[in-house]
């Protein structure tokens, strides 16, 4: 059978996904897919793993995008020949100080706002980062969180170390996971967060190494928002970029467009940061990721707006400088 079968309901928008051509096989459409991404293998039977996840999703893939009610469209990421478990072990790492409340009924069919938000074009955000493959997003959610607090503020911060999290925040696991709200605090009690050109990322856990440096970005509180659409539009708009916790599994081998609440889950696994809302198509969010600017939107996401997408209302924290 040909790969093409699979590939039916594809629809590209950009060139952020390998394209297989029509009529390859499927290990002819693997090998053009480890071509595209540059990826190699130490062993036949690593190769063969991951043959078997690129399979797994490509199922996946057909799926999501036969089901798509907005329009999004998925397909061959930089991740799609990760397992799930490896994927969400690598590439998320949100793991709450407190835990969420399950028993809560977030609303649905919020009335859409009717004004656009778009702290990236006002200048409030600095660019996408990329955690790579540590499970970190809660220190790069709380990073650019700081940063984008600073912003608003009017000062100008420096781009801020997540590794410095990643190492020395001892309440949170580093590449094991995190919770940006309690980051954000702790960098308070540090008076302030260290430099990424002093503090580089590494992707892995280390040894703190915070004292060779000075703290440059500071916040002086943070503030946790309503567990409702309706008041995360409102803190948006006034504290600007906000950290936000989601359910990034259907997010694997997303390509672009606006995901659907049916589309997405509530199991809260990723930490990152809301920069804006757009009214066009009955309204979504705008989601900056922590993968790098090679996946999805440029780096971001668009969630459906409403519908407590990924249960995007979970955990949302804002700071002030």
């Amino acid at each position: 059978m040909l790969l093409l079968a699979f590939l039916t309901f594809i629809v590209y928008v950009n060139s952020k996904v390998y394209m297989p051509s029509k009529g390859l096989s499927r290990m002819a459409a693997f090998d053009g897919y480890n071509r595209y991404w540059n990826k190699t293998h130490s062993s036949t039977a690593e190769k063969n793993a991951r043959f078997l996840n690129f399979m797994v999703n490509a199922k996946k893939i057909a799926d999501l995008n036969k089901n798509s009610p907005l329009g999004a469209t998925f397909g061959f990421t930089k991740f799609s020949d990760m397992s799930l478990r490896e994927f969400k072990t690598k590439m998320t790492g949100f793991k709450p100080k407190n835990p969420i409340n399950k028993d809560r009924v977030a609303k649905r069919d919020v009335e859409q706002p009717s004004q656009n938000i778009d702290w990236v074009a006002q200048g409030k955000t600095t660019p996408v980062k990329n955690q790579e493959q540590c499970g970190s997003c809660w220190a790069f959610s709380a990073t650019e969180t700081i940063e984008s607090a600073m912003l608003m503020a009017g000062s100008q911060p420096q781009i801020g170390a997540p590794q410095e999290i990643v190492d020395c925040d001892s309440n949170d696991s580093g590449c094991n996971g995190g919770d940006p709200a309690e980051a954000m605090s702790w960098i308070i009690s540090q008076g302030g967060q260290d430099a990424e050109s002093c503090y580089p990322y590494t992707a892995q856990d280390g040894n703190c190494a915070s004292s060779q440096c000075t703290p440059v970005n500071k916040i002086s509180s943070t503030t946790s928002i309503s567990q409702d659409e309706g008041a995360i539009y409102q803190a948006l708009s006034q504290y600007g970029p906000l950290s936000i916790c989601c359910d990034a599994e259907a997010w694997q081998n997303y390509n672009g467009g606006i995901l659907a609440g049916s589309q997405c889950g509530d199991n809260v696994d990723h930490a990152i940061q809301l920069t804006g809302y757009s009214t066009s198509q009955g309204g979504y969010w705008i989601v900056r990721n922590s993968w790098g600017s090679s996946w999805g939107e440029d780096g971001f996401i668009w969630l459906q707006y409403g519908q407590n997408t990924c249960d995007i209302t979970s955990e949302v924290t804002a700071a002030s400088a």
